[in-house]
């Protein structure tokens, strides 16, 4: 079943061209991941995504809706765990969650807060303040709250960045728990990363996406070593030294 329909998307800022004619399709539970350098065009396909910039043209259709069209539909069943960490940092982990609990208006807020403290092992850190937690716990309470409201549809920007590898390892097997029920676009900078949680990786220069497949086919297209050589040469169309 398709989740995401991409169809001619594109932005264009006064004579700059941000995303130019993206076409794709995602499968429901699938984790696509979207790689490309600074300014590639990630950052503004994803927020045209999430409806916080409207398209100069084109469209794209999440579980039926329109982001044209059905802006708040869209909302409903979509949402960020940015690049930032989107928590109050003197508000305590419960709290966090109980908050944006509150601006969702989730019905079942103290059977959710209990869920999502439990699925990601934040109960014991659940009385801490935000602001005192390690960079792993606070991107962990990060996506946790993003699944406040059960979206469908899960944007994770740069979810790992800056961790260590025991906290990156252990964020890879959270997001990798929640490919069963949520469909997930990933954008990273760490190619071990894509390669490993991702079923599919596209990759964007120039606001253009230039190619889309598994990591296997992108390194066997590429006629590359292995998927960081893969990347390069697919973004630079250039040759990578074998001499080695």
């Amino acid at each position: 079943m398709i989740s995401i329909e991409i169809k001619e998307l594109t932005k264009k800022y006064k004579n700059k061209i941000a995303v130019d004619n993206l076409n794709l399709e995602l499968n429901q539970g699938e984790l696509f991941s979207l790689l490309g350098v600074n300014g590639a065009g990630k950052s503004t396909t994803i927020k045209m995504l999430t409806c916080l910039v409207t398209p100069t043209n084109g469209d794209a259709i999440l579980n039926n809706y329109s982001i044209i069209k059905n802006k708040n539909e869209v909302k409903n069943i979509v949402n960020v765990s940015p690049q930032e960490t989107a928590i109050a940092p003197n508000l305590t982990v419960k709290e966090n969650l109980e908050f944006i609990a509150g601006v969702y208006e989730i019905k079942n807020k103290k059977d959710k807060v209990s869920e999502l403290l439990k699925e990601f092992k934040l109960n014991e850190v659940e009385k801490q303040k935000a602001k005192t937690l390690s960079g792993g716990w606070q991107r962990r309470l990060s996506i946790a709250m993003a699944l406040i409201n059960d979206p469908k549809i899960l944007f994770l920007d740069e979810p790992t960045l800056g961790l260590d590898v025991i906290a990156r390892k252990e964020l890879w097997n959270i997001i990798e728990s929640l490919k069963i029920k949520t469909t997930i676009i990933l954008t990273t900078h760490y190619m071990e990363e894509a390669e490993i949680l991702s079923d599919r990786i596209g990759i964007m220069a120039m606001g253009k996406l230039i190619d889309v497949g598994t990591s296997q086919e992108l390194i066997k297209k590429a006629k590359a070593r292995n998927f960081e050589d893969a990347f390069i040469k697919i973004v630079t169309g250039g040759d990578i030294n074998e001499s080695n």
